[in-house]
């Protein structure tokens, strides 16, 4: 793993890279979605100095041995912006569910892509703990570290004071920490829905299906309200139709005002959902399939003002990642690019025609680029047709 110290220098390199370009070079204008940018960290990459992981995983691990001697840093599930060149990224909760991840810990990992020579570089990062004890129910770890245990944590958005909000499935719930990781009140629950994890914790009846909850996160331009997307449908709703939810962060109270996200097929699932401006949102949407099985892997734009009056968010294709116009060969597989995984749960806009797309590897399970071969995590920069013409307030102050 590379290794560098921050300077100004860097910072402007960095920014050059990301927008294209470094790694891109000059040239025309497209006129299809292309790759503009590759970089891969490599699936054994493990915070150093940390703790065994891994104890309680079992089946086909890609020739990894269990346990591992450390935690990997793995399993992107969303994604935020610090506007220098680097990027907050959640780890997913661990290895897939909840009785095999207790001793995953909950992490934002700090990275930075460079697309100068294809690799991802770990700067650091923070564990997700309740130093304060505002979770009612009883850990997994008595020093209130979080585990995939406790929480299955798949997306993520910034507060004013640089501290997260974060979307959990096994609520599914809100969860508040400030820049130190360090949980700043309750888990918000969503009225009317409950996951079957908590259904066990409290006795309730579950009407949603397991790590169904918040997949996406997404936050107004003004900050004031979050739009928490369920990755499943509610038991009584048409199957596929999922619930985008407004909460106001003035109040910490959900405001009552949902909208339905319809997916292609039932049997579909979305990856993340991020804001471009206070009515449209760009969504993943996926089918579980991975290498030659990997079929819809799509980022779609959906706009809350339902022009068509169906009591749908209003869809449009944006970019079909299985097929991504490649023509100088920046991915390395030739000049159609494809993005085979079975999870794909990052999303972020780098400027008006450029977006950044990451995939969750489940290391050390996935294997959708190389038939048993684990994934790395793969990171690819887009340049889009013409503008999203995002309000400009998503992007962060020092990057507008």
């Amino acid at each position: 793993m590379r290794k560098f110290v921050y300077s100004g220098s860097l910072v402007v390199a960095l920014t050059l890279t990301l927008t294209g370009g470094a790694r891109a070079g000059d040239h025309s204008k497209v006129t299809v979605p292309t790759l503009t940018g590759f970089a891969s960290l490599p699936a054994a990459t493990f915070v150093p100095g940390s703790e065994p992981s891994g104890a309680l995983v079992t089946g086909n691990t890609n020739g990894f041995p269990v346990p591992f001697a450390d935690q990997p840093v793995q399993g992107f599930s969303g994604i935020v912006n610090n506007g220098d060149g680097t990027f907050d990224v959640l780890s997913d909760n661990g290895y897939g569910n909840q009785a095999n991840s207790g001793d995953f810990l909950l992490r934002v990992q700090r990275l930075a892509p460079a697309f100068a020579d294809n690799e991802v570089d770990v700067l650091g990062g923070v564990n997700l703990t309740d130093p304060a004890g505002h979770v009612p129910w009883k850990l997994t770890r008595e020093d209130r570290v979080l585990t995939g245990a406790d929480f299955d944590v798949e997306s993520i958005v910034k507060d004013a004071a640089g501290g997260y909000w974060i979307g959990d499935e096994f609520g599914p719930y809100l969860l508040h920490f400030d820049r130190a990781g360090r949980l700043l009140s309750a888990p918000v629950p969503l009225d009317g829905v409950t996951a079957p994890e908590t259904a066990t914790r409290t006795g309730t009846t579950a009407n949603l299906g397991g790590s169904k909850g918040f997949e996406g996160l997404a936050k107004s331009p003004d900050g004031r309200h979050l739009y928490a997307l369920l990755e499943g449908s509610v038991t009584g709703d048409t199957p596929g139709d999922l619930r985008l939810n407004e909460f106001d962060t003035r109040t910490g109270k959900y405001t009552g005002k949902r909208y339905v996200y319809r997916l292609g097929a039932p049997n579909l699932a979305i990856g993340d959902a991020i804001a471009i401006d206070r009515h449209r949102f760009l969504i993943i949407e996926r089918d579980g399939g991975q290498g030659a099985t990997a079929v819809i892997k799509r980022l779609y734009i959906a706009d809350t003002r339902d022009r068509d009056k169906d009591g749908l968010v209003d869809k449009t294709l944006l970019v079909d990642l299985m097929n991504i116009a490649d023509p100088r060969g920046v991915g390395g597989f030739g000049a159609t690019f494809t993005f085979p995984f079975q999870t794909i749960e990052d999303v972020v806009i780098l400027n008006e025609k450029t977006v950044a797309v990451l995939n969750d590897n489940n290391f050390p399970f996935s294997s959708g680029r190389t038939a048993g071969v684990a994934d790395n995590n793969e990171w690819i920069t887009i340049e889009l047709p013409s503008s999203l013409n995002p309000d400009k307030r998503i992007f962060p102050a020092q990057s507008r």
